[in-house]
């Protein structure tokens, strides 16, 4: 009698503890039932549900792409982040969010546009690097920037405190970038990228270059160009569409008519092969394996090939808005979103 006493307390004790699970999500994990083979008890939560708990778990933020503006001086036909607005946060806020993301674990953060440098002629994005540099201690601080607007002044100023400088440069070709839309009036994209290499040589910033291969340039050989400029890596883009962005209805792109297959890109990365800096993203390499936060500091999911963006982290914390990101941790790991990007670690030759 007794034994049967304390079986149904056991089991009515089970059922309260399940109930407990159900409502405090992961936090009931340490009050999972014992393996106990008790008569009448059955586990309410089966085996597949408890995994995809645990793979509800919130990715580390360690590297953040944060596209504070959405503004740029140059039409690129492909772009997939579109100057939809003209919002920028006020510094102090901006400071906040990334104070959050390097309390969260973030490591590297790469700022991104639009175009950086056209908010306060590049002091906005000057101070944000030191910031990150020299409060938040990050290990590694970057940039990508089409460099038209980038003045040797801005180097003098804050050239210390920016690991990597990636300067996105799609041909060799004038005529090419033209096509494009990557030109402002009459200054020469190829000649100001060489300009931009010196310049980082002389700071000691490592120089990274980043190109979109594209049906205007997928045929073309940059082998000796890019040997030549030695930068620290060479980013290969597979042009990509974004629903509301460069592609549908509501899109300020038209990028269709920019799209390669991936046999073409395919033949591109075979071309360029015996560049050792290489690091070619396909589609499916790039969709889910970058964090991006947009101008609101929302992370932005591109899983169903728009951008469905997240509660912002200033409102509701990185932990609760990193879980709508559509992050996939392991792919940005596979493609090698890890690496040595502290310019104190790189050991390069100034």
């Amino acid at each position: 009698m007794q034994l049967a006493l304390l079986a149904r307390l056991l089991s009515v004790g089970r059922a309260v503890l399940a109930a407990l699970r159900g409502r405090l999500g992961a936090l009931c994990w340490s009050l999972a039932p014992l393996p106990l083979p008790l008569p009448g008890w059955r586990d309410s939560a089966p085996r597949p549900q408890r995994e995809q708990e645990w793979d509800e778990t919130p990715p580390t933020p360690t590297s953040v792409n944060y596209h504070f503006t959405r503004q740029c001086n140059y039409k690129c036909g492909f772009c997939f982040h579109t100057a939809k607005t003209s919002f920028v946060l006020p510094m102090e806020e901006a400071k906040r969010g990334l104070a959050m993301l390097k309390e969260a674990g973030m490591e590297k953060i790469n700022f991104s546009g639009g175009e950086p440098f056209i908010q306060d002629r590049g002091e906005f994005v000057g101070k944000l690097v030191q910031f990150c540099k020299q409060e938040l201690e990050l290990p590694s601080v970057s940039i990508v920037s089409n460099g038209s607007l980038i003045r040797k002044q801005w180097f003098e100023k804050y050239g210390e405190y920016l690991d990597i400088l990636a300067i996105s440069c799609d041909s060799f070709d004038e005529d090419v970038n033209i096509l494009i839309g990557r030109r402002q009036g009459k200054k020469n994209h190829v000649e100001n990228l060489h300009k931009l290499r010196q310049w980082c040589r002389e700071y000691a910033v490592a120089f990274k270059i980043n190109s979109v291969i594209n049906r205007f340039n997928v045929e073309e050989d940059m082998n000796e160009q890019i040997k030549a400029l030695n930068p620290v890596r060479w980013k290969v883009f597979q042009c990509l569409l974004i629903e509301g962005e460069n592609s549908g209805e509501d899109a300020l792109r038209e990028a269709e008519k920019f799209v390669i297959s991936d046999e073409d890109f395919d033949r591109f990365l075979e071309r360029h092969k015996d560049v050792s800096c290489l690091v070619p993203e396909s589609n499916q390499k790039m969709r889910d394996s970058y964090l991006i936060l947009d101008e609101y500091m929302r992370f932005l999911n591109c899983r169903n090939g728009r951008k469905e963006p997240s509660k912002s982290i200033l409102d509701v914390g990185v932990e609760a808005a990193i879980k709508f990101s559509g992050f996939d941790e392991k792919m940005f790991l596979r493609r090698g979103g890890k690496y040595v990007w502290s310019k104190a670690d790189m050991k390069l030759d100034w």
